[in-house]
């Protein structure tokens, strides 16, 4: 048997309803910088950090990062003990959990996948399920629309839900309650791959469609209890991003979504592709009650910027010094992306300079998934060793790191590289972290 503890999310998301100024932030990286900078901010906040890996990123086969949800826990673990923030204040979440990794095969198998990943999650302990049943299978009846019918996409869902109830009722130990995101509105992970003048904010009548289907669907599975535990509908508030271009999120736009779950309690809008946002946006859309912010290609973004900043200040300063060998890291990312170009082909178009320029500076960063690479790990820890063993004057510092630059001269940063790359990030999570009022546990 197993002692059901309240889910904090659940708790969170419940003051919202009173305060609607309050929400909760997610970081959705695997990268070690990222992840440390998060738990940095979080323990100087004292508040929870929810932590979420993705379908094509974590699974039962080790997903592109080679972990598996267990893996990943011990990752997170093993970060969280180095920087001394207390383990029961981080919450995991899964992201686009189903079918998406195996698009191109039929029902029975894909499913059948989707079902084990939904079961290694659980197992692992995580406490935050988005069901993402939203794509096609192979031999799918679609709609005249080309996609699946939103009633299969809400079965499909159910029956995930399923799984990861009875796999949560199998643990011996305490465990959390897991709550459940669903919405077939789901923005494309990582970015758009196209035009984004086609963004259309969703419907009050989707939404309420959803709703609609995926509680029928819930209730005809035995699932009351369950659908408790739903926090949030996955939809489009009208903001995206791509490889230059950023939509604004417009809250006199998403108005009528905004009244529309302001009246359907207990439910709360989660809101992805929320990166590269001006702040006082993100503090609107948790008052129009998207109240679980997604963030993620912007943190590793505000890592690529940090590391060339880096390298530029490691090109002035030891480029005569011949004891020094230099990282050469921008050469080294470019040699590996062009060498196994499956992560950012299909996503960068244009000539060969188009190319080579989203491949390093891109607003979906692609670069995110080449930092595991032996060849780029030698290379930028060649960059933080030079850097360390020989720190740059801070009149090159400035140069490059205006604001870490005062930072240092005031004593509240290290002249560090490592120091300055999380606090580069850390600036972004700010914007979260006062967006959502994630000051106190």
């Amino acid at each position: 048997m197993y002692d059901r503890m309240r889910n904090p999310i659940q708790t969170r998301l419940k003051q919202h309803r009173t305060n609607p100024e309050t929400g909760i932030y997610s970081v959705c990286s695997a990268n070690r910088f990222v992840l440390e900078a998060a738990m940095l901010q979080a323990r100087e906040d004292n508040s929870l950090l929810l932590i979420e890996s993705t379908s094509n990123q974590v699974d039962q086969y080790g997903g592109y990062s080679g972990m598996t949800p267990l893996d990943f826990v011990s990752f997170v673990k093993n970060i969280a003990n180095r920087v001394q923030m207390p383990w029961s204040h981080i919450l995991l979440g899964g992201d686009h959990l189903g079918p998406n990794v195996w698009q191109n095969e039929p029902a029975g198998p894909a499913m059948s996948k989707a079902v084990n990943q939904i079961k290694a999650y659980v197992k692992a302990g995580y406490s935050k399920i988005h069901l993402d049943t939203s794509m096609s299978l192979k031999g799918d009846p679609l709609t005249s629309s080309g996609i699946i019918t939103p009633e299969l996409v809400a079965e499909r869902a159910a029956d995930l839900c399923a799984v990861a109830e009875i796999t949560y009722a199998a643990r011996s130990r305490v465990a959390m309650e897991p709550c459940y995101v669903i919405g077939t509105d789901v923005p494309v992970p990582g970015g758009a791959r196209h035009d984004l003048s086609g963004i259309e904010i969703t419907s009050n009548d989707r939404v309420r469609q959803t709703i609609k289907l995926t509680h029928s669907a819930f209730i005809g599975r035995g699932l009351q209890d369950a659908w408790k535990r739903v926090i949030a509908v996955v939809v489009q508030p009208g903001v995206e991003f791509s490889d230059t271009t950023v939509i604004d999120y417009n809250h006199r736009a998403a108005g009528k979504l905004s009244k529309f779950i302001s009246k359907t309690e207990p439910f709360l809008y989660e809101a992805h592709s929320t990166d590269f946002q001006f702040a006082p946006a993100l503090t609107e859309m948790v008052q129009d009650h998207f109240a679980i912010l997604k963030v993620g290609p912007w943190l590793t973004f505000a890592l690529r910027e940090a590391v060339f900043g880096l390298s530029a200040m490691e090109e002035e300063y030891f480029r005569h010094k011949k004891t020094v060998t230099l990282s050469q890291i921008k050469k080294v990312l470019e040699d590996t992306m062009l060498s196994k170009p499956e992560y950012w082909q299909k996503h960068y178009h244009g000539d060969v300079g188009e190319q080579a320029f989203a491949r390093a500076f891109s607003y979906s960063d692609r670069v995110r998934y080449y930092w595991p690479e032996p060849g780029v790990q030698e290379s930028l820890n060649r960059l933080l060793h030079n850097l360390k063993n020989d720190p740059p004057p801070l009149n090159l510092v400035s140069q490059h790191f205006p604001d870490q630059y005062w930072k240092i001269r005031r004593q509240i940063l290290q002249n560090d590289p490592v120091h300055i790359i999380h606090d580069c990030i850390r600036k972004v999570i700010k914007y979260y972290a006062d967006a959502t009022r994630m000051l106190r546990v």
